[in-house]
């Protein structure tokens, strides 16, 4: 008769590349979630971006999303991890260094300056060690930090010089993403204080909205006529980059726990139930109040759903995440439809795609909401501060909502001062805004590319500009008009 208690060969100590420590499935579950949330960039808001802007600015807006990606990984692995997760260096900064070693990248992955203590000094929560290799916790994380400049990109879109912004990338990337993700997440001042942001609220949305607007204060507005008009150049791809931003918010909150276990399920269901809420307020309220639905609206919504659940997507119940979904759909349309309007300051600055409303505002509501609806018991799944509650559940709940507050309010903080201090230097170096005659041509002066072969628009076609000789002529003698050629 077989042992019963024999474990299973497929789980067995196999070889050298499977050592005692390693769970199959919790490290495949990473490295799932982390290739979700990398296609919410890659392709994800580069298609986005590049369909939602005006047909000029598709190149610009497509590349300044994909520069952003690849320029945040060599950060990352060459000193911006460890700065965000590895030793403390300060209560808001880690040690910098590199992530390419095999025996850092090998081992089994750990946070070291995640563990917590009581008052009395023992200890409270232990070190966060997954189980899996430090290489598979580098990526997941480089993932993140990589969609945080490419969401503040949106500020910027249709007139930021391309060299500012190839050099204000990993600037920011460095003094001011690595101080969020440290304080937060990574065993900082804010982290042991109790702070919750289950999975970027704060480190990501709240910090990228508030650093678009700032910079956008600083590179100055597109031109007049961009700004009069500025229609999308697709509205079908908008749609497919939205929906691989929706599809991959599995990873970008079902990943956080670091295990695929019952608090990463809560988070993704809880995810979807708020995304899905808040894009149907957000339609409904546009029906209302402006007689019929639209598309770009409805994404709007969604992504102010994913944005404000993500802060407590593992830690509250369903039924708070309805009730976040309907403020995430209302609040942020309040203040970018009506607010927005009439606010002197928010109206001088060019905020292209709204991202402060559809991540800093939804960011900091979903992060206060959170303190309100965070549950005890999902709570203690996931958080290193025992007996952590949102203010409806009584008990030390009230204070958890002010922690939320004050936490979002050193994130604001932060952003301000070092985006506005980054633009100023590079402005000494670089113009941040692009010369009016790459403003008024967009891609082609900017790239010498376009997005679409097409020609029309009432423009006369040019063979010679498009490396033809001036008399290429269809069969009858003349140049054709269409979008084929007869060569």
């Amino acid at each position: 008769m077989a042992n019963s208690t024999a474990v299973p060969i497929a789980y067995a100590y196999t070889s050298a590349a499977v050592p005692d420590w390693l769970n199959k499935g919790d490290n495949a579950w990473q490295m799932t979630s982390a290739t979700l949330v990398g296609l919410q960039s890659v392709p994800g808001l580069v298609i986005l971006y590049g369909s939602i802007v005006k047909k000029k600015w598709a190149v610009n807006s497509a590349f300044m999303a994909l520069y952003a990606f690849a320029t945040v990984v060599l950060c990352w692995v060459i000193w911006a991890y460890k700065m965000s997760f590895g030793e403390k260096l300060l209560p808001l900064w880690g040690k910098a260094g590199p992530a390419l070693g095999q025996k850092f990248l090998i081992k089994q992955a750990a946070l070291p300056a995640t563990e917590h203590y009581f008052h009395n000094g023992t200890v409270e929560a232990p070190l966060a060690t997954p189980y899996y290799p430090m290489a598979s916790m580098v990526w997941f994380q480089c993932v993140f930090a990589a969609i945080t400049p490419i969401l503040l990109a949106g500020s910027l879109l249709g007139r930021m010089n391309i060299k500012a912004w190839m050099m204000f990338v990993p600037l920011w990337s460095t003094f001011s993403y690595t101080v969020g993700a440290f304080s937060i997440w990574g065993g900082g001042f804010l982290y042991h204080w109790g702070v919750i942001d289950y999975s970027g609220g704060y480190v990501i949305h709240l910090s990228s909205g508030i650093a678009g607007i700032t910079a956008a204060y600083w590179v100055g507005p597109r031109s007049n006529i961009d700004r009069e008009r500025f229609p999308p150049n697709n509205i079908l791809l908008t749609l497919a980059g939205a929906g691989l931003l929706w599809m991959g918010w599995a990873g970008f909150n079902g990943g956080d726990p670091y295990s695929a276990n019952i608090d990463s399920s809560m988070a993704v269901l809880n995810t979807n139930i708020c995304a899905a809420t808040s894009l149907l307020v957000w339609t409904w309220l546009d029906v209302i109040f402006f007689g019929k639905p639209s598309v770009i609206g409805a994404v709007q919504g969604m992504i102010t759903g994913l944005v404000c659940i993500t802060p407590g997507a593992g830690v509250v119940q369903g039924w708070a995440a309805i009730v976040m979904g309907t403020l995430s759909g209302s609040v942020p349309w309040f203040t970018m439809m009506i607010v927005h309007k009439k606010w002197t300051l928010l109206r001088n600055i060019d905020d292209t795609l709204g991202v402060f409303h559809t991540h800093a505002v939804a960011g900091y509501l979903g992060g206060i909401l959170t303190g309100l609806f965070a549950e005890p018991q999902l709570c203690a799944l996931f958080l290193p501060v025992t007996n952590s509650r949102g203010g409806v559940y009584g008990g030390v709940g009230g204070v958890q909502f002010l922690k939320q507050i004050v936490g979002g309010g050193f994130v604001i903080g932060w952003n301000i001062v070092v985006t506005s201090i980054i633009c100023v230097v590079i402005r000494f170096i670089v113009p941040l805004r692009m010369p009016e005659n790459e403003l008024e041509i967009g891609d082609d002066a900017v790239h010498g590319e376009e997005a679409y072969a097409l020609w029309g628009d009432g423009e006369k076609y040019d063979p010679t500009r498009h490396g033809l000789s001036s008399d290429v002529q269809t069969q009858q003698g003349e140049a054709s008009s269409g979008a084929t050629q007869v060569l």
